[in-house]
């Protein structure tokens, strides 16, 4: 890759002269998944959803049938739940033999619809979710008349004890501690089925403060399961529930691996159109009763915009692909294409981010909110449609970030708020317990942390030695691993650069976690012996971990560059932000952070992963986010062969190379102008996943769908195409010139680039505002 900046600007004004009328649009309908059959079970489903709320979708054996999932209910447990499953059938059933059957996933208007046609007429249904409202709609329609049967169906009617590796959906991972999970409650109310769950007073929450020895101070931190009550409520237009004996009739079935009883209702009359409505709410600090004026109040308000909704709905999905998109040889079409494949997956995992815009937490990392029975990943997990592994509220920060960097390049700026707000709400508890610990400031974020900012329950260790630190997750994987919060003021930085939104409700959140690393680390050091700082005035960050690889690390890199990054970023923020002490605090603190660390390896010097280390845990490449995510070494800047030599002969970095889940070593090469490289890994990350849905990857390191997978793609793509240093814009730095391709993506103050490569050429370019045209600089392409 070679770049020169005189030379593309010169270009560039060649390229002016090129009729825009030579930009063709790009296609999103290229992209539908389409399927002709019907699926042999839930692990060939579809998904589906908007806001918050996402479903798998599928027909199997003639009936419809879809999982419901919602962003933020936990039960007492911390297992993030289905809300159950809808299961529709018709009657005639145009699905029951199969024939002129069609599923598609229609991307461009965020819903699926289901087409058959047989003998005995054809319907159509369209699955949607309201993007503003928490109802899901089924839309039957058919050219006669047709009967409906729906029934929720719930395996949560018993109280019920986990068995095994089961409890790796909850807190409690591996432990052999008795796991309930308590029943749901499920009647017949105002037409309709109703139902939800009430999490009990006692909970995970409760646990995780008595084990990590924090009950003195428990009414200071935030409790977010206690009181907490999910579920909704299913109804029909023109239909009635199935009653028998006075009571909400009971079907007993088994679906795979889980006895399940399913509650029904039924149209009053064969009819051309029906609509079936699924109403969600969820609500903390609440009872049975609160919640369910909760729900009436959604239930009117949907009504109320009824008219309005579906457009509304439309509206929004239509704007969402107009922000930005990478289409690979879309006017080409051809599945077999790795490359395509990769343009298509792009967006098909862009559609699944979406489907959680507005959700009260972040999407998760290991399914998101299209997990589906685990037997269908694995033969042995037997066990019902509530399982995901590495947990449900347990959220681990080096999977999560690679969820949402890539929002960033793709204008999804709205949506990156559930992440951050996750820390926010989390701040003061970690802040409490960095208090209570060791006495001094700033938030202690630990790896593996529960959705109320403590340790995870499991991870935190039960055999803990006498008198071990409380403070530290007794763990060898995770203990002094706390620099992982560091990415995420980063993210947040860089929102405020790309947007000019005011960050100002975020920067406590930022200026503590560079607080604890600098009082901790005195601190530490005060412990051990007169001095607090080393003899040229640097913090000795020890111990400490870079990422879960290099255990018991002096200076870890990815600590260093974590903290010299962030801080340097905060100096750069419009004045508005912090007073004049606290920018000289900034600066005190940023001159403080010892430097980076190099060592030779195979006669080239490279970065060391930490001064020295006690011992090799995991399969990270650590000595790389210098790279990624801190952008200290990459195109156009400083000492880039220091870097590509990291890539090429440490030979810990190479041993450790691998393109699976959360791995990122596409982002690496990207970043570095390894245009080959770069291509080869995000073919292996982007390319179909081996499941009916292609987008469905994994389970690699986490599980299935593995979000840190479709996320690290997405970002290597992004960066091959397009990387930012300061003011300039990067083009091309590490594209084939095969690879065709129509793009749109978003840079610092508040510009986007749009345009066009074919064969090797570039047929269209817009830059908004055409005052940052000056700042692009484009890369020579190599095959």
């Amino acid at each position: 890759m070679q770049v020169s900046r005189r030379s593309s600007i010169l270009f560039f004004l060649c390229l002016c002269l090129i009729k825009s009328a030579l930009a063709q649009p790009f296609n999103l309908e290229t992209y539908n998944v389409k399927w002709t059959s019907q699926s042999k079970n839930a692990g060939e489903s579809m998904p589906c959803g908007g806001g918050d709320i996402g479903l798998n979708v599928w027909v199997e054996n003639g009936d419809v049938l879809f999982y419901l999932s919602r962003s933020g209910a936990f039960d007492e447990n911390n297992i993030f739940p289905k809300l159950g499953r809808v299961r529709i059938r018709l009657s005639p059933n145009p699905f029951a033999d199969g024939t002129a059957f069609r599923q598609e996933l229609k991307l461009q208007e965020g819903y699926v619809e289901i087409a058959g046609n047989s003998g005995v007429g054809e319907v159509v249904l369209k699955i949607w979710v309201d993007v503003f409202n928490p109802v899901v709609h089924v839309d039957v329609s058919g050219n006669k008349p047709v009967r409906v049967n729906a029934w929720y169906e719930s395996w949560r009617t018993q109280d019920r004890e986990l068995q095994g590796r089961e409890k790796h959906a909850s807190s409690f991972k591996w432990l052999k501690d008795k796991v309930v999970v308590s029943k749901d409650i499920i009647r017949e109310h105002d037409s309709g089925v109703l139902f939800y769950h009430q999490n009990k007073d006692s909970t995970l929450f409760d646990l995780a403060v008595k084990q990590q020895q924090l009950e003195s101070v428990k009414s200071q931190l935030w409790n977010p399961l206690k009181g907490m009550v999910y579920g909704g409520w299913m109804q029909g237009e023109n239909m009635v529930p199935d009653i028998a004996n006075g009571q909400l009739k009971a079907v007993s079935g088994n679906y795979v691996n889980a006895r399940f009883q399913g509650f029904g209702l039924k149209s009053r009359d064969a009819a051309r159109s029906h609509r079936l409505n699924v109403y969600l709410h969820i609500e903390e600090k609440s009872d049975a009763e609160k919640w369910k004026n909760g729900l009436s109040k959604i239930v009117s308000k949907v009504k109320n915009e009824e008219k309005t909704a579906r457009q509304k709905t439309l509206d929004w999905w239509r704007a969402y692909w107009q922000r930005s998109h990478i289409a690979i040889s879309a006017d080409r079409p051809d599945p077999t294409s790795p490359a395509w494949q990769v343009g298509r997956n792009y967006q098909l995992f862009r559609y699944m981010l979406g489907c959680n815009a507005f959700g009260a937490y972040p999407t998760k990392f290991n399914g998101g909110l299209f997990t589906h029975d685990p037997v269908f990943i694995d033969s042995t997990m037997k066990f019902g449609p509530d399982y995901r592994s590495w947990g449900g509220g347990t959220f681990t920060a080096q999977n999560q970030r690679l969820v949402y960097w890539p929002m960033l390049k793709s204008g999804d700026f709205d949506m990156m708020d559930s992440q951050f707000n996750f820390y926010l709400r989390t701040l003061s508890n970690a802040e409490t317990r960095t208090k209570h610990y060791w006495g001094h400031q700033g938030a202690s974020f630990t790896e593996q942390i529960e959705n109320f900012g403590l340790p995870n329950y499991a991870e935190y260790g039960q055999k803990r030695p006498k008198d071990f630190d409380p403070g530290v997750e007794y763990n060898a994987w995770l203990e002094y691993l706390w620099d992982t919060s560091l990415e995420f003021c980063l993210m947040i930085l860089d929102t405020e650069r790309f947007t000019n939104s005011d960050i100002g409700k975020y920067l406590p959140l930022i200026e503590s976690c560079t607080v604890f690393f600098d009082e901790h680390y005195q601190y530490l050091a005060e412990k051990r012996g007169a001095k607090k700082l080393d003899q040229n005035g640097h913090l000795v960050i020890f111990p400490g971990s870079a990422a879960e690889t290099y255990k018991m690390a002096y200076n870890s890199v990815t600590t260093v560059a974590g903290l010299k990054t962030v801080l340097s970023r905060m100096l750069d923020l419009p004045a508005k932000y912090g007073t004049e002490t606290q920018r000289k605090e900034w600066a005190a603190r940023l001159a403080r952070v010892p430097p980076l660390t190099f060592r030779q390896m195979q006669g080239h010097q490279t970065i060391a992963p930490a001064k020295v280390w006690e011992r090799i845990q995991n399969t990270e490449i650590p000595q790389l986010y210098p790279v990624f995510p801190f952008g200290m070494y990459g195109i156009g800047l400083p000492d880039l062969e220091v870097a590509v030599n990291t890539w090429k002969y440490d030979t810990e970095a190479i041993k450790n190379r691998n393109h699976t889940s959360w791995h990122q070593d596409n982002i690496f090469c990207a970043r570095l102008g390894l245009t080959k490289e770069a291509a080869r890994l995000t073919v292996k990350k982007l390319q179909d996943s081996g499941r009916r849905f292609p987008a469905f990857w994994g389970p690699g390191h986490d599980w299935v769908p593995d979000h840190n997978w479709g996320g690290s793609g997405m970002i290597g793509l992004q960066e091959m195409l397009m990387q930012t240093v300061g003011d300039s814009i990067y083009l091309f730095p590490a594209w084939p010139k095969d690879w065709d391709v129509k793009f749109k993506l978003h840079a610092p103050y508040n510009t986007t680039v749009e345009g066009e490569l074919q064969n090797g050429r570039i047929m269209h370019l817009k830059v908004m505002p055409e005052s940052r045209k000056k700042d692009l600089v484009i890369a020579e392409l190599l095959r």
